[in-house]
């Protein structure tokens, strides 16, 4: 896929913290329970890290218990793209934001008791929060 927003390595890597680097642009998990935005609970919208583009609400978070910030409905459903993952030995969905190309995550058809049944779970490192003001 081409998207939007096009860097060379050496430009991501230079923008990037190195374990923002790892996730984003080399698909890499963070540790669960480790990540910042996991308590998060104002109000407020989530985006991508490395391109600005929003992702989710915070309406749409929920504590899953899986150790990662999950969400059950992206902002709209053409700001990330699904990608068929089938490495580890398992067959999952890989979240990228739609934007820039970045890996945010996987998503699960298991979010028991949330509208869509789903749950996207992201990692903290691939998101950045602004809360609403007053928040």
């Amino acid at each position: 896929m081409t998207y939007s927003v096009q860097k060379s390595d050496e430009q991501w890597r230079a923008e990037l913290a190195p374990e923002q680097y790892e996730v984003l642009r080399e698909a890499a998990t963070e540790r669960p329970w480790t990540g910042e935005l996991l308590d998060e609970s104002r109000a407020g919208l989530y985006t991508c890290a490395a391109c600005g583009t929003e992702l989710f609400q915070s309406g749409t978070k929920f504590d899953s218990h899986c150790g990662w910030p999950s969400f059950y409905e992206s902002v709209r459903p053409e700001a990330v793209e699904l990608i068929e993952d089938r490495t580890h030995g398992m067959l999952r969905t890989e979240v990228r934001c739609a934007t820039c190309g970045s890996h945010l995550g996987h998503v699960f058809p298991d979010g028991v008791g949330t509208p869509t049944g789903d749950r996207y779970c992201m990692n903290s490192l691939a998101l950045d929060f602004t809360p609403e003001s007053g928040s």
